[in-house]
């Protein structure tokens, strides 16, 4: 099904990278080396296959040859290659090249769902239903199978990949225990122009999380959630919505508004990672 090679620190498909951001090969073997840690060179896998539920290919890279399993998305509209091309895999590379931590670093298409405004706002939310099967049924499978003893994944995502990776470890507590969300917004309603039917209830965790029962409570707080963000993020408020619902439901977690210059962007990511990874 999939296809793909490990090359350890060279690069695979670096004519994708040419392409799609304009830079010089050269310039990216530089920042590759930068990014990496004394020790084994990181492993790095490009792998695509035709998604049967999505019905288009999909592109993903796993980083590490061992260590807790985690699916990390892109911010909005982003693609499998940002995390990377932004530092997020270099912030955690010792983790990584120690056999600590793996990542498989997902694509999005968001821009056929709740970012798609030419199509309608029920055509948007179920294209998204299905790209979260195809994370359940297709990726975290593929990822476990190479995760050894490992049972269950990681989510991570930051600004709206934060809505992806909260949204996804909610509704899937039997394939997920760890959640970790950076400036997130996890209310959907202003993607859908007044639109709301029982898909876009159960993609909305501010809709469905203050319903949840004591099952469902038990198995959140099982988890290790942890939705963050700092203090100049723009859109504080969504954090802080998630964490006031979180603790209304005694769901437990260790979530935090880091103090002022904090915010909102990558440089701030970079740091508040290594608290919550591996």
């Amino acid at each position: 099904m999939a296809e793909g090679r490990t090359t350890g620190r060279g690069w695979t498909r670096e004519d994708l990278y040419e392409e799609r951001l304009g830079r010089r090969r050269s310039d990216l073997l530089e920042r590759r080396e930068l990014d990496g840690a004394e020790g084994r060179p990181m492993n790095r896998e490009y792998v695509a296959w035709g998604s049967p539920i999505l019905g288009r290919r999909m592109e993903l890279l796993r980083f590490g040859h061992a260590g807790y399993p985690m699916i990390w998305f892109p911010t909005s509209v982003g693609r499998f290659y940002q995390n990377e091309d932004f530092g997020l895999i270099g912030a955690v590379a010792d983790f990584i090249e120690a056999g600590r931590l793996q990542v498989v670093c997902v694509d999005s298409v968001d821009d056929e769902s709740f970012y798609a405004t030419d199509r309608p706002p029920a055509e948007r939310i179920r294209r998204h239903d299905s790209y979260d099967r195809y994370v359940a049924q297709e990726v975290v499978p593929w990822l476990l199978g190479k995760a050894g003893a490992f049972g269950k994944v990681g989510t991570l995502g930051a600004s709206f990949g934060a809505y992806h990776a909260a949204n996804f470890g909610f509704r899937h507590p039997e394939a997920v225990d760890k959640v970790v969300a950076f400036s997130g917004k996890y209310d959907i309603h202003s993607f859908l122009d007044g639109y709301w039917d029982e898909v876009c209830y159960f993609h909305c965790p501010t809709a469905y999380v203050p319903n949840m029962d004591s099952e469902w409570i038990a198995k959140l707080s099982a988890m290790d959630i942890a939705i963050v963000t700092g203090a100049t993020d723009n859109i504080l408020s969504g954090t802080t919505d998630m964490i006031r619902i979180l603790n209304e439901k005694a769901i437990r977690h260790r979530s935090s508004v880091w103090d002022a210059p904090y915010g909102h962007d990558w440089p701030w990511w970079k740091e508040q990672i290594r608290h919550y990874v591996p």
